[in-house]
């Protein structure tokens, strides 16, 4: 069975490009709102949660705009997970805007996931 794209956006009005960038791009400042704990190789990066533990590849970064990673799973496949920061035409407001693959039985519980993360993420930032 084949993963499917997944695009969520969230807004985030009264967000800091600097403190967002730093939130999804730093090791600090992931392991504050995606992961218990990151530890960073190189362009491999290994996120922990409680006794769990996933290692993905750094495929792009370009700075205060995305960061795009692949589970070491889905190497050699199109399959990655990115986060970005959008500016809003009409609002001029920050967006996140993550890309993930689920499968299709999946999709929920990962959009799911996703909201918890980004919440935590509004919470520890102020956002």
């Amino acid at each position: 069975m084949k993963k499917s794209k997944l695009k969520i956006e969230y807004p985030l009005s009264n967000a800091s490009l600097t403190i967002l960038w730093n939130s999804i791009s730093t090791q600090y400042g992931l392991s504050e709102w995606f992961a218990d704990e990151v530890m960073v190789d190189d362009s491999s990066y290994i996120f922990r949660w409680d006794d769990w533990e996933q290692v993905a590849q750094l495929l792009q970064s370009r700075q205060n705009s995305h960061v795009r990673f692949q589970w070491e799973e889905d190497k050699g496949t199109d399959v990655f997970f990115e986060i970005k920061i959008v500016t809003s035409e009409f609002s001029k407001d920050l967006l996140l805007q993550v890309t993930d693959f689920a499968f299709p039985d999946e999709g929920d519980e990962v959009i799911l996931l996703w909201n918890k993360s980004v919440e935590k993420l509004r919470r520890v930032t102020g956002m």
